[in-house]
């Protein structure tokens, strides 16, 4: 349910309104808009509550939360939430570009791609530590000293760094070098992974699963949210379907759809979307067209030496050609990058 208070209702009010949420064993969760300041309640049975609640002193109304997904829906937030991550504000005017290469194989390798997307006009840096592959025979990632490689990247460049968290007792360890931990499509339905990264601080991508629908997707939302962390954001990556011409098939109908349903941003990865190199241009101007709020792109300087996805990676100068381009439709739908 959401608790809609009085106009100019003080913070020892807000808390006493808690405090009686709590006593009918439901878990509160308040939101301050531009205007008002809002409470969703969640718990089972809660609705039995609502005469109890609208009777407390600062309520002005209780309204029920139709849809399955209650933190994350447009019902419980009106306004477009912003994530400020190191400065970069992620789901507002500015569309964010994440770059960098699919797994972190040197240091030197990534030390150059770093400089060569900050040079582009990139707001973040991404790269795998950890990577979850098919095969168990292949390269699984550097673990620990590729997050040291990360973490001195974005000492030389100021870039906050977005990589990957594949397990539960992976989080504490990825908190500590990265900014931005990624779920990936894989995992958007480990709910143990989900439930741990949603009792940290730190901003979580939520990648789409490759068979999910949209609303199991922002299901999974739920689970974060509703363990407290909030700096949530989607990243559609693509959904498996019968055509082979490219790796997955790009959802672009995701974003207005995501953009509606949620007040959380949504990105758009168009790297892992199509696995063809010369669609990645086309398909991240589409996103931005369609109203995402940020891009990621594989990028790297030797694409021939990669440990993973090379034949998708952009090369320096292909990706600050691609940034042009998308300065140019994100001007074109009154946005920036």
């Amino acid at each position: 349910m959401i608790i809609t208070l009085k106009s100019g209702i003080n913070k020892a009010q807000v808390d006493a309104i808690q405090k009686s949420i709590k006593k009918f064993g439901l878990t509160p969760h308040v939101s301050h808009g531009a205007v008002r300041t809002i409470i969703g309640v969640i718990g089972g049975n809660d609705y039995k509550y609502k005469e109890q609640l609208e009777a407390l002193e600062g309520v002005e109304s209780v309204t029920p939360i139709l849809k399955p997904y209650k933190l994350v829906s447009r019902e419980f937030r009106k306004d477009d939430t912003v994530i400020d991550i190191k400065g970069v504000k992620l789901g507002g005017q500015q569309v964010a570009i994440i770059a960098g290469p699919c797994s972190v194989d040197t240091k030197e390798n990534l030390l150059l791609c770093a400089r060569a997307v900050k040079k582009s006009g990139a707001h973040f840096l991404r790269g795998g530590a950890y990577k979850p592959r098919t095969s168990p025979y292949a390269f699984q990632g550097h673990g620990e000293t590729a997050l040291k490689y990360l973490a001195e990247a974005r000492k030389a460049t100021g870039l906050p760094v977005v990589t990957e968290v594949m397990d539960t007792r992976q989080v504490d360890i990825v908190c500590k070098y990265a900014d931005v931990l990624q779920i990936g499509a894989r995992n958007a339905q480990n709910f143990d992974l989900l439930r741990e990264v949603g009792l940290c601080k730190k901003p979580v991508m939520l990648k789409r699963g490759m068979a999910n629908t949209i609303e199991e997707w922002l299901m999974s939302a739920e689970y974060i949210v509703s363990k407290g962390n909030s700096n949530v954001f989607f990243c559609e990556r693509g959904i498996r379907s019968f055509e082979t011409a490219t790796r997955f098939t790009m959802d672009i109908n995701a974003i207005p759809a995501i953009k509606h349903l949620t007040h959380l941003p949504v990105i758009i990865d168009p790297s892992h979307g199509v696995g063809v190199r010369d669609y990645i241009g086309a398909i991240a101007l589409a996103g931005i067209a369609a109203g995402a709020d940020g891009v990621m792109v594989e990028v790297h300087p030797k694409p021939t030496e990669a440990l993973s996805d090379g034949p998708q990676a952009l090369l320096p100068v292909t990706f600050d050609a691609l940034m042009n381009d998308m300065r140019k439709v994100a001007f074109a739908v009154g946005r920036t990058i």
